[in-house]
């Protein structure tokens, strides 16, 4: 079988109308002799009403029960397609995740796949059936309903193209392409024909809304073929996959934008071996990211060190560090949620030098302070004030010839 796995988010079926378009694309495409395994979200804005239910009742709303309330959505989502199809003469039908059996482990808003029970998946597509999965939904060895955190349809769409060894994964969403940055604040920005996994990895990880980070360690770890698209017309979109050589050819392919950071400050630490295992192990028991991390070398017996979190998690990890600091009466703590993260993302960078020097005149030459650096091999990341971070965007964008660059 040649099978192709399709993703449509939310505002791809955010209305009966949409909906019925969607079927019709799935309808030409299975008319060409593919079996299609089709990933869908909640209908858009279903979700957030939902989630805004749970927090009218609790402000921390028990993650197992809350679960089960963010996986309804997809449940309405599917049923509707598979009845759209089945209106028009198409076999369809629509599987919850614990119905295909989607196995995760037990991190309730955050769950991660363990495996993929695909027996039924086959056995629907030999039949001639146009199989439709809810997204972002699994269930632990305990039979409860999980979720793969927001974005997580993504990261379900590319776990079955890989287990299922399929031909192509297509991700259907409201945008033709990836684009050299986000098109709403930077006006220049063109879309990318091609991208390699890295890059995409690590655009999703800078702010990049279009995949979420998880989907593309899946499908480089796989090697899975994907390309974004917009469900509401027939552009190509853009592909992402292994490394070739015209993607070695460019230096920086995008500026990232993310917004959600905060940062936290801890201020005269004992310097001591186990000191980041008190700092950071609490935080990861409860699968709080850390992003950037920037340690001041030690003044005595004392650090300094900063961190960023998502601004998701800015309330838990301020809990955290409270426990933390009443160990060490001497140390201060200092939070900042009015920051944004600045980056420039190539490939191009392994074998280039220079790019840090430029990155850092451009903001130098609009008056940008620079407040925390990282790197890797190909991006450089800067935090900046969130009111300059449009500005700063658009500098960099220009800066690296990226609005009239050919990509």
């Amino acid at each position: 079988m040649n099978i192709i796995v399709q993703k449509y988010g939310g505002t791809s079926v955010g209305s009966i109308e949409r909906i019925e378009n969607v079927a019709k694309r799935i309808i030409r495409q299975k008319k060409r002799g593919d079996s299609l395994v089709i990933v869908v979200s909640a209908m858009s804005g279903e979700t957030n009403r939902l989630i805004s239910l749970a927090h009218e009742i609790a402000e921390c709303p028990d993650p197992l029960h809350y679960d089960m309330l963010f996986a309804a959505g997809e449940q309405v989502s599917i049923a509707l397609l598979a009845i759209a199809l089945i209106k028009k003469g198409i076999e369809a039908r629509a599987f919850l995740g614990y119905q295909v059996h989607i196995v995760t482990d037990r991190t309730y808003k955050k769950a991660r796949i363990k495996l993929i029970e695909k027996s039924k998946i086959i056995k629907e597509l030999e039949a001639g059936s146009v199989v439709i999965v809810a997204g972002c939904q699994g269930v632990d060895e305990e039979g409860n309903i999980t979720t793969l955190g927001r974005g997580g349809s993504d990261t379900t769409a590319i776990a079955l193209a890989a287990a299922l060894n399929a031909m192509d994964c297509e991700i259907y969403t409201d945008v033709d392409g990836v684009y050299t940055s986000d098109p709403r604040i930077v006006l220049t920005a063109r879309k990318i024909d091609k991208l390699t996994f890295d890059e995409m990895l690590e655009m999703a990880s800078l702010g990049a809304k279009v995949l979420q980070i998880r989907s593309c360690e899946l499908a480089k770890k796989y090697c899975v073929p994907l390309r974004v698209r917009s469900s509401f017309n027939n552009t190509k979109g853009t592909y992402i996959g292994e490394e070739v050589k015209k993607m070695e050819e460019r230096v920086i392919s995008a500026v990232c934008i993310d917004k959600d950071q905060a940062r936290f400050t801890l201020l005269g630490l004992p310097f001591k071996p186990n000191i980041m295992k008190e700092i950071f192990g609490p935080l990861s028991e409860r699968s709080i990211v850390i992003d950037m991390i920037v340690q001041n070398p030690p003044m005595g017996n004392k650090i300094n060190l900063s961190f960023t979190v998502s601004k998701s998690d800015y309330h838990e990890t301020k809990k955290i560090l409270k426990k933390l600091k009443s160990r060490y009466s001497d140390s201060a703590i200092t939070d900042e949620q009015k920051i944004a993260k600045i980056s420039v993302v190539g490939v191009g960078m392994v074998s280039q030098s220079g790019v840090a020097h430029t990155m850092f005149d451009i903001l130098g030459k609009h008056n940008i302070p620079i407040k925390m650096i990282s790197t890797s091999e190909i991006k450089i990341s800067c935090i900046v004030d969130l009111a300059q971070a449009d500005a700063a965007a658009n500098a960099l964008h220009t800066g690296f010839g990226l609005d009239n660059k050919r990509t």
